[in-house]
């Protein structure tokens, strides 16, 4: 019978360690840090899986490097870290973990919204460093988010979680995505499909939603802030390179905008160091998916993908078909 290793770059919730020791030898990295290119390689040598990061980017090279791989799982839903046709051509399957993050990322979209338009974090340090002194008419003045309009870019499944919870504030939802919702759809979310540029223009709160490809690179950048409704806030919980960061702090110094909350960043871990010292900003280190829950849903997916490829059964998140013939 054959024997499968498997690598993992970084240490993921034991459950899903747990379900691939029962099917491979594993081995993961020891150490809380994302691996050079060099260490990678190193460490993909006789390894039949790997799986990765979102933030790790996974090249030909390294692929050619582990000469023996099956399967690439990465721990995320997105996979534009993964060259996916060098993967194919060597017959390698790639694989994610989508669906099973919408329900949290989608949370967490609603907690920048309410922190960025009622000022919670700026009025938290307010608070903690004693300069509160009773309630003033003036202080801390946000915005309503109830009544308004949400503009969301890329009505996928992320998207329309955030729309359901929008709801709950009479909120009236435009969007614009490639496809177009069903009449039925529309009239359940409350929400009218138009152009990008109407949507900058009428929109509240804009929400971005998109994967990150070259349609979508700087998707928003200086020409989009100029048309965006004065004192819109942005939303961010996609891909950082959607957003020109730069044009972003911009359009703050300038006012174009009123705030925004972001989860990813155009360099990341790198953050544009202006945006560091505005209060009308709410930072996050990248924890849109970041719940036990839903961190262990991740794993256990993540986990089972290789587990289904290298076995030769059916995977469901297989993004490259097609690889499975060519190895053959």
């Amino acid at each position: 019978m054959k024997h499968d290793n498997v690598f993992i770059t970084r240490l993921i919730p034991q459950e899903g360690l747990d379900l691939l020791k029962r099917h491979c030898t594993i081995k993961v990295n020891p150490e809380d840090r994302q691996l050079a290119k060099h260490e990678l390689i190193e460490n993909i040598v006789a390894q039949q899986g790997l799986m990765c990061l979102l933030s790790e980017t996974i090249d030909r090279d390294i692929m050619e490097a582990g000469s023996e791989l099956e399967v690439i799982s990465n721990y995320a839903v997105g996979y534009n870290n993964i060259d996916i046709a060098a993967a194919t051509e060597l017959g390698i399957a790639v694989c994610n973990t989508p669906g099973v993050l919408t329900e949290t990322t989608a949370d967490l979209v609603w907690a920048l919204i309410l922190s960025v338009s009622r000022r919670i974090t700026e009025a938290d340090n307010f608070t903690r460093q004693g300069h509160f002194r009773g309630w003033e008419p003036m202080l801390m003045l946000g915005c309503n988010v109830y009544d308004k309009i949400l503009g969301i870019i890329g009505m996928g499944r992320i998207g329309k979680a955030v729309a359901r919870r929008a709801t709950g504030f009479s909120m009236k939802i435009m969007y614009h995505d490639k496809i177009k919702l069903s009449d039925a759809d529309e009239t359940y979310l409350n929400a009218t499909y138009c152009s990008i540029d109407e949507l900058l223009r009428y929109s509240d709160f804009i929400s971005l939603h998109t994967p990150l490809s070259e349609e979508t690179h700087k998707l928003i950048g200086a020409g989009e802030f100029q048309r965006m409704k004065p004192g819109a806030i942005l939303i961010n919980t996609s891909r950082g390179q959607v957003v020109d960061e730069t044009a972003l702090v911009e359009a703050l110094e300038n006012k174009q905008v009123a705030g925004a909350g972001l989860d990813v960043y155009e360099e990341e871990p790198v953050i544009h160091s202006a945006l560091l010292s505005m209060k009308n900003v709410v930072l996050l280190p990248h924890i849109g998916s970041a719940t036990v829950e839903t961190r262990t849903k991740m794993a256990l997916m993540a986990a089972q993908n290789i587990i289904d490829i290298l076995q030769g059964s059916t995977c469901e998140n297989i993004i490259n078909p097609q690889a499975l013939t060519i190895r053959k």
